[in-house]
């Protein structure tokens, strides 16, 4: 994106419930500017031009990658606070970084050293690991995707390059990428894989250390000639971590480490390493938006805004890492984005849950067997089905998406589902021990039959959700109770049916009494004790 002396909009100038306060910069995509809901705190809005989201098949993939970006949640990355990709202006806002760019750091206050320097590498390769782990490729780290808040770098432009796959952005001349920090996988063509971003971050941190491009200037074709060929110059960048950027930088994807070495590297450096420095309140950038008031136009200076910054959280080209039209208002009432989950949705998921804890009692008191059997069917299917959802994410992280990824998930569904047996047997086997100790208790206690197989029911429907390995058939179930919960209003209903569910359940049992299919009658209904145990 390029960027210019920022302009005041005209006062009033809205794009959905947002004031444009000021325009940050623009590129091929579209336009960036500093905006606020009223109350609310800034954010970088990126207005996206017609011609990228022009139709329904634009606007749905650009839906489609609001699915894994949303999920982006780290302190290193600028996060997504709204987004509306089906509005008649589409926008994407951001979490507002208020500070210079690494290009702009480097060039006004000199190269990054030392331990400053292995905390700034450490934090982007905590940062793109946010990134990697929702499965999403980053393609673009460059030193103006990365804004510096106080002495700590934040990534920005996450997922940008998945969207501009799009083979009609190829027809605007629009191209992907600054040429000294692709890797040379890319600029031969291939698809970009997770070794692709280590090399951009290897390239990014030589820059930060040395206040140079790591394969020099010039002429763009000469720049990707050096980085196929791996010609970098790293002299001046730090003994400390010159090893390790060395072998990011390396030519062939294979030979690189990767973001798990790179990330146990830095764990190893044991009590030599860095701590996290404090942030500071009175750097230039957050003093004056600390002072500012709620009702004050936003002044930029340029000395700040340089040709090559980017002083918005969002990225040289306007990103489409926009989040889903469901969560397109989750903001707190003072406009801080919700990057960790509120207090009242942590209450409304808990009641979720224990309204299907509710169901599985009512079941398991109205066919104690054929909900024990339904239960850990169910617990299987949801362990395949999450086995070969993380499995198709690893390979698309590794090297890229391709048209062939449907078919190899459903070749290899046997398979999950053969390896998911063993962990879902000890999930329901530990499940039912938990629920035959709640039995045992009940008839001490001399609890009525129902209680207590309504009692049974719950702690064997806890168990399966929180017992050993259970996060892998949980988390598939919160990728739909989650987002109900962030709506209030949706939540209401989905409450009150899964209640009318349990509720339903428990009367049915009352009603007739357990069925205790496939078997004739209770177990030990025979048993009577010895005569002089009797009272």
């Amino acid at each position: 994106m390029t960027t210019s002396r920022p302009e005041q909009v005209p006062p009033g100038l809205r794009v959905g419930d947002y004031e444009l306060l000021t325009r940050l910069g623009e590129g091929g995509m579209g336009v960036v500017h500093l905006a606020r809901k009223p109350g609310g705190q800034r954010v970088a809005l990126k207005v996206l031009r017609p011609h990228i989201v022009g139709d329904d098949e634009a606007r749905r993939r650009l839906a489609r990658e609001v699915s894994s970006l949303t999920r982006v949640k780290s302190r290193r990355v600028a996060e997504i606070v709204d987004a509306d990709p089906w509005g008649d202006i589409p926008y994407v806002a951001t979490r507002y970084v208020p500070g210079l760019s690494l290009h702009d750091h480097v060039h006004e206050e000199g190269s990054i050293g030392g331990d400053d320097l292995v905390w700034f590498a450490s934090c982007l390769a905590e940062a793109l690991a946010a990134v990697h782990e929702v499965g999403v490729l980053h393609r673009d780290i460059k030193p103006s995707n990365i804004l510096m808040e106080g002495r700590t770098p934040i990534l920005i432009d996450f997922g940008l390059a998945r969207v501009a796959d799009d083979p009609k952005l190829t027809h605007t001349g629009w191209l992907l990428g600054t040429p000294g920090y692709l890797a040379p996988e890319i600029l031969f063509g291939k698809d970009a894989t997770a070794a692709s971003d280590v090399h951009s971050w290897g390239a990014t941190v030589a820059f930060a250390g040395t206040g140079r491009a790591p394969f020099g200037r010039g002429p763009s074709m000469a720049i990707m000639d050096r980085v196929r060929r791996g010609e970098h110059e790293l002299s001046g960048l730090d003994p400390a971590i010159r090893r390790v950027v060395e072998d990011t930088l390396e030519p062939v994807p294979r030979n690189r480490p990767s973001l798990d070495e790179l990330r146990d590297w830095f764990a190893t450096l044991g009590p030599d390493r860095p701590k996290a420095l404090p942030d500071d309140p009175f750097t230039m950038p957050l003093a004056v938006a600390a002072m500012a008031t709620a009702t004050d136009p936003t002044e930029v200076s340029s000395r700040i805004l340089g040709p090559e910054s980017s002083r918005d959280s969002g990225p040289r080209e306007p990103s489409y890492d926009t989040s889903p039209r469901p969560q397109a208002t989750r903001v707190l009432p003072d406009g801080t984005p919700t990057a960790a989950v509120g207090t009242f949705e942590k209450v409304r998921r808990g009641v979720l849950v224990a309204a299907g804890l509710g169901v599985v009692g009512g079941a398991v008191a109205l066919a104690p067997y054929l909900a024990l059997l339904v239960l850990s069917l169910v617990i299987w299917i949801l362990r395949s089905g999450s086995m070969a959802a993380s499995s198709a994410g690893l390979r698309r992280q590794t090297r890229g998406t391709k048209w062939y990824d449907g078919v190899q998930v459903l070749f290899a569904a046997p398979w999950h589902a053969v390896a998911s047996i063993p962990g879902a047997l000890l999930l329901v086997l530990w499940s039912t021990g938990l629920a035959l100790a709640a039995a045992l208790l009940c008839f001490a206690a001399g609890a009525p039959m129902l209680t207590s197989l309504g009692i049974v029911g719950v702690v064997l429907g806890a168990g399966m959700w929180w017992g050993p390995g259970s996060r892998r058939a949980r988390s598939p179930v919160q990728r739909v109770s989650h987002p109900i919960s962030a709506r209030p209003l949706v939540w209401f209903f989905a409450a009150i049916l899964t209640c009318a569910a349990a509720t339903g359940l428990g009367a049915v049992a009352t009603a007739q009494g357990p069925d205790w299919t496939p078997a004739n009658d209770r177990p030990f209904a025979d048993f009577t004790l010895p005569t002089y145990l009797q009272p």
